[in-house]
Parts: structure tokens; sequence; C-alpha cells
């Protein structure tokens, strides 16, 4: 069920190459600092600053709608931000593996190697965010303090410790990145145990050791391997592939870890409260969520807590314990349910995929003004930033929505009987919340 790319020449030579990666990367840490720029000295008019159009609209549409569903982690493998903590640590930006310690080089804390980290800084992002959606100064300043962190934590942490356990994008590009169909991993492992100096992980004068501090022998999922193609150059066995796979491949092992088992809710709860906010008709809501500080802020930040941190999981958990009941399960509720959790990642993505349907093809027309007047100054570089704004596609949208939805629910319905197989314990009051929540969000984008 696997297809290796790396077995055709050309497409192994391109990935083992530093050099076409690096173009890349450079243009996208130009693009990314010129957004930064844009936001802090541009116009506060959101949809004419090209940080707000570019990043939350043209970027969100790739990431979401193409680059997460198709190829993983994929994005991860041309972000810029690790990029500049990445060069400093190094002291080279193409130069080989020397040996040498960079900077303090320290181990992140035992206690914090998951990714509960990441889940705070995604709820801290999504509480804010339609303030950061909105407001270009608040959108640059943003931007601006995760490359200042990413740098900071380059400089006293080992390898990619932001990216592995800081960063908001990254956890929820890696907990969707299990459904891919793109895979990084080991051919046979029999050789790596044969290998001497484990150079896939520990680096050697052909690159460096993994910087998402992942062995490739132990690698089963997605989740935390940033496809940079450090152990593709440095292994000298030939024994790392780029596979095809089957779409949601890593689901078929449940994960049982309640940080993962977490991640699922509050990406679920935050597509379902922003299509609430942004796209719904509710005045007093949105004023709430705008008024940052305000006594009615708080009043929405509590709900927005409670509602993915304790109603989601807490319905889901009682339908996990009458599943147990009704198949006279004794195993303990912990593992049933951060077993069951995974078939809400199917379910999540396609909410996420449904909302931004709307989101972005509402406000994609705004792509082709800015990119003449990205600052909003009244230039007209290209002749488009007199392109009024209209929505594109607003009679299919509806249609693909619901589409997208009814295949996520599918796509959890089937998940969930695979870890019914494998936990012996009925899936059907999951499966019955599931569709609650498909209708749910279905309802709040309609």
């Amino acid at each position: 069920m696997r297809y290796e790319l790396t077995r055709f020449p050309l497409v192994k030579a391109v990935l083992k190459n530093r050099w076409p990666q690096l173009v890349v990367l450079t243009v996208m840490l130009a693009g990314f600092l010129f957004a930064i720029m844009a936001g802090l000295v541009g116009t506060p008019v959101g949809n004419q600053n090209f940080v707000i159009v570019f990043v939350w609209i043209a970027w969100w549409a790739i990431l979401i709608l193409v680059a997460v569903p198709f190829l993983g982690r994929g994005w991860c493998a041309v972000c810029p931000i690790p990029l500049p903590g990445e060069w400093l640590s190094r002291g080279a930006i193409l130069a080989p593996h020397d040996g040498k310690k960079p900077w303090l080089n320290m181990r992140w804390p035992n206690r914090f190697r998951n990714i509960w980290s990441q889940n705070i800084t995604f709820l801290l992002v999504a509480l804010f965010s339609t303030v950061i959606l909105t407001t270009p100064l608040v959108s640059g300043g943003v931007l601006a303090a995760m490359l200042m962190v990413a740098i900071g934590t380059s400089l006293v942490f080992e390898r990619r410790a932001f990216c592995r356990y800081l960063c908001p994008v990254g956890g929820f590009i890696g907990l969707y990145a299990q459904t891919a169909p793109l895979e990084l991993r080991v051919k046979n492992k029999d050789r790596c145990i044969q290998c001497v100096g484990k150079p896939c992980y520990n680096g050697s004068a052909a690159g460096y050791g993994c910087p998402w501090q992942v062995f490739p022998p132990g690698l089963t999922r997605n989740t935390y391997c940033g496809l940079c193609m450090e152990c593709l150059r440095t292994c000298p066995h030939d024994n790392i592939a780029l596979n095809l796979r089957p779409f949601g491949a890593d689901l078929e092992k449940p994960s049982r870890r309640m940080d993962e088992a977490f991640k699922a809710f509050i990406m679920l709860g935050a597509a379902m409260i922003y299509a609430l906010v942004l796209l719904g008709t509710n005045g007093t809501l949105k004023s709430a969520a705008y008024s940052v500080g305000s006594v009615t802020w708080f009043g929405y930040a509590v709900g927005f807590l409670v509602f993915i941190l304790g109603i989601l999981p807490g319905f889901f958990w009682l339908a996990v314990r009458i599943g147990q009941l009704l198949s006279g399960s004794i195993d303990p509720i912990r593992s049933a349910f951060t077993a069951f959790a995974t078939t809400l990642v199917p379910l999540g993505l396609m909410s996420w995929i449904a909302f931004s349907l709307s989101f972005v093809l509402t406000n994609a027309s705004y792509i082709l003004s800015s990119v003449s007047d990205p600052f909003g100054w009244g230039w007209n570089l290209f002749g488009t930033a007199g392109i009024t704004w209209q929505p594109l596609l607003s009679t299919l949208v509806i249609p693909m929505q619901v589409l997208a939805l009814a295949g996520g629910l599918l796509w959890s319905v089937r998940t969930a009987q695979k870890v019914s197989a494998e936990t012996q314990i009925t899936p059907l009051p999951v499966v019955i919340y599931a569709m609650m929540a498909t209708l749910m969000m279905l309802g709040l984008l309609l």
C-alpha cells in the first residue's frame, strides 16, 4: 500500500540537494519579513494590508486546503520561522555538520516534552484571533514575536525546540498530518539496528541530525516529522524513503496520549467557534470577541475555554464510558478515551476545510488588490489595486461545505470502527457524538 517516490533518481537528487530547499526557504523568509513590515507600518485597514490578506487569506488557504491534507507537514519543510535561529545556532547556512555544539544546546525539560505547550499557545492565539486576523499592527506584532521566540529557543535549546514544542501552527499541522498521503519512513529497520553512529539522528559530515529530535527508525506517524529531509541526506545506507500511501494511514493505530487527544478537541472546538464568531450574525458575540480586555471579552474567553476544554471532552468521555458499559469492557477509561479521540481527527480536519472554504472564497478577491498596494499607501504596482471586492464561487460554497462535512463524518465513523476492533468497545456512542458535532458545525456554517 506504499509507493516510494525516492526510487526515482531525479526526486531523490532534488530532495538531497540543499539548494532547492534553501531557495524556497529564502523566498519564504523574505515574504515573512515583508508581511511583518507591512503589518507594522502599513495601513490599519485589514483588507488592504499585505499581512492580513496574504497570511490569513492566501497562506491559510494553501495550508488548510492543500498543504495539510495532501502533504502533511510539507509546510514545515519550507517554514521560514525557525530559519534565522537555526542559522545562528549552527553558525552556518549550508555548511555540513562539524561536530561542534551550537550555543547553549540545552535539552528541553523532560516534563514539557509533549504538545501540551503547543495546545496552550494555540489557545492563546485563538482567544485573540478576531483581533489578530483583522488588525495589521497586532498581526505583524504576533508574527514578529513568533520569530523572536524561535530565535531565542534556537540559541538556548537543542535543535528545533520551538517547532517541536511551542509553535501553535505546528501543533495542528502535526495532528492532521496523520491523514495525509505522504510519509517519510525507513525502508528496513534491521539495517538501522546495525548502523554505527546513527547519523540520521546525530548528524554527520553529510548533514545535521534530525532537527525535530525524531529517531527515524522509530517513526510510525507523521505527527512529529517535519519533512526537512536531513535524515535522507545523512543516511549512509540509502535506507530512508519518501512514500505515497492511503489517506489516513496513521489513524489505523490510534494514539494513546492525552495531549494529542486534547489537541483534537481544541481544533474541533476552535473550528466551531470561529464559524460562529467570524461567519455568524450574532453581533453581541462578535463585539465581545473583538473587545479584548473588556468584561464581555473575559466572558467570551471563559465560554471559549469551557466549551473546548470542558463540554466537548466531557460529552466525549461520557460517550466512551457508555460504549464501555454496553460492551462490558473493564479497560481503563483513560486508555479508551485517548484511543477513540483519534476518530475526531478527520472530522476536525474537514470542519476546518468547510470553514475555510467560506472564509477564503469570500475574501480571496482582496489578494489581487493587495499585490499592487501591499501597504495600503495608494500604490498600483501591477494595475490591480482598483479591483473591487466580490465573493468567489458563492453558489458552490455550501455544497462543498456539506460534502466536506459529510466526508469527514464518514471518515470518522470508519476510524471509530477500527478503534472499536482494537479496544473491543462498541463505537455507537462515539459515532452519535460525531454525528451531533457534524450537525452543529453544519448549522453554524449554513
